[in-house]
């Protein structure tokens, strides 16, 4: 599918203001919530960040991965219970990793075709409430209960069924098409492409110091705003994965969490499972002009890409990046802002190395040349998914707000926000900034 181009566009959709709750492990403090509740909290506290009239909101949307059949369309539900009035209408996507990247580019999609003026885009995720299935059998029996109509019916509710059937289905995080988790095929990723356990580790604690000096100086106080838990409300201030006492030492202790006893991926170098939700205000720019807000980005353009799931899982970005890159007519070198997803610090690393090898690029992308390499001091300053967290639809709206903030603090002109995603799906998005 060719990629949209967004540079001749008459409408330009800009980044507003974006916000996040603190992103908290799972079976923490958000344990009594559910991905509703989160999103709920996350949407309020973007109108009252923004002061945005509800009624001008013309479309919410949010990304969230494990969805709970008890509010199937999240975004909807969370919205009204925000406070945005009835006549907006909200849905929700699934797009892996990458939901609120679909969600924010949706969002986009939307206000330059002159289809909506303000929208709310974002995701939210609970990895602590998570539906647990019945077994098929089960599930089946039960089906077959509705039609039940005397004692005698009942009575052979049991037969067929074997004790095992009884228990529940527990979901693993496994790509579909392969069985594999993705831990697991990150492992081989990193032995294909060269990434060593010390690279690893390196990297994961690089995350955790960078995060923890990013919340010892306030740089995160524009985007994380504190909520107060029920039932008790409880105050949470600030993100709680951060490991700021980790060391090389500690790490390099830490066994294989997914190949034992030979794989590299340990659950120090991974990120965790996490809770949380973020939400960004777009609009047209002459919408924004008019209200009177000050844009701090544009969205320049997007791409998204699609790879093999067996072999190139967790390449998404090296495949979406070149793409966005074309689209906008820029290198690596006009960037001056990455925020990457960071899945696990072998898949950060991995697509590094591809984006810089010529030899990828003429296997792979149909290039003469490689894409470039990436300054690592423009890279992921704040830290990233493995030390802030990753509730997997939400990441990408942290993502942007980070991005965008760090394009106003920074002096940069352009931004570029890449992640990769289950199904291997890659996004891409180049923001640049206003003033």
């Amino acid at each position: 599918m060719a990629n949209k181009t967004h540079a001749n566009s008459v409408r330009r959709a800009v980044v507003v203001d974006g916000c996040r709750i603190p992103f908290l492990r799972s079976g923490t403090q958000y344990r009594d919530l559910s991905a509703y509740d989160l999103a709920r909290l996350a949407i309020k506290a973007i109108l009252h960040k923004t002061q945005i009239e509800p009624g001008r909101i013309d479309q919410v949307i949010m990304g969230n991965v494990i969805v709970n059949n008890k509010y199937s369309n999240v975004a909807r539900q969370a919205a009204l219970a925000a406070g945005v009035p009835h006549q907006v209408p909200a849905y929700t996507i699934t797009l892996a990793c990458v939901s609120a990247n679909q969600a924010i580019t949706d969002a986009v999609a939307l206000i330059e075709t002159g289809q909506a003026d303000v929208v709310l885009a974002g995701g939210t995720e609970s990895l602590t409430d998570v539906p647990i299935p019945l077994r098929k059998r089960l599930r089946d029996k039960l089906v077959e209960a509705q039609k039940y109509r005397g004692p005698m019916d009942y009575m052979k509710f049991f037969k067929g069924l074997r004790p095992k059937d009884l228990l529940p289905d527990v979901p693993a995080i496994a790509e579909f098409s392969t069985g594999r988790t993705m831990g697991q095929d990150c492992d081989r990723l990193a032995a294909r492409i060269g990434v060593s356990r010390q690279e690893q580790d390196e990297y994961a604690l690089r995350s955790h110091q960078l995060a923890a000096r990013a919340t010892r100086e306030g740089l995160f106080n524009d985007e994380v705003v504190p909520v107060r838990v029920p039932p008790h409300f409880e105050p949470v201030q600030k993100d709680n994965g951060i490991r700021e006492d980790s060391t090389l030492e500690k790490l390099a202790s830490l066994k294989p969490a997914f190949v034992r006893p030979y794989g590299t991926l340990t659950a120090g170098n991974s990120s965790f499972l996490t809770d949380g939700a973020a939400v960004v205000l777009l609009m047209a720019e002459e919408a924004a002009r008019a209200l009177s807000y000050r844009p701090k980005a544009a969205v320049k353009g997007y791409a998204y890409s699609a790879q093999d799931p067996r072999e190139e899982l967790l390449l998404g970005p090296a495949y979406a990046t070149p793409r966005v890159l074309d689209q906008t007519g820029l290198t690596l070198k006009d960037i001056q802002v990455f925020e990457f997803h960071e899945a696990f610090a072998a898949q950060i690393l991995a697509n590094l190395k591809c984006l810089a090898s010529d030899q990828f690029a003429r296997e792979h992308l149909g290039r003469d040349k490689a894409v470039g390499e990436i300054p690592m001091e423009q890279f992921n300053t704040l830290g990233g998914s493995l030390s802030l967290g990753h509730p997997f639809g939400a990441t990408g709206a942290r993502l942007i707000t980070t991005a965008a903030n760090r394009l106003q603090r920074e002096d940069g002109q352009f931004a570029l926000v890449a992640a990769c995603a289950a199904g291997a799906i890659g996004s891409a998005i180049v923001l640049e900034r206003l003033n």
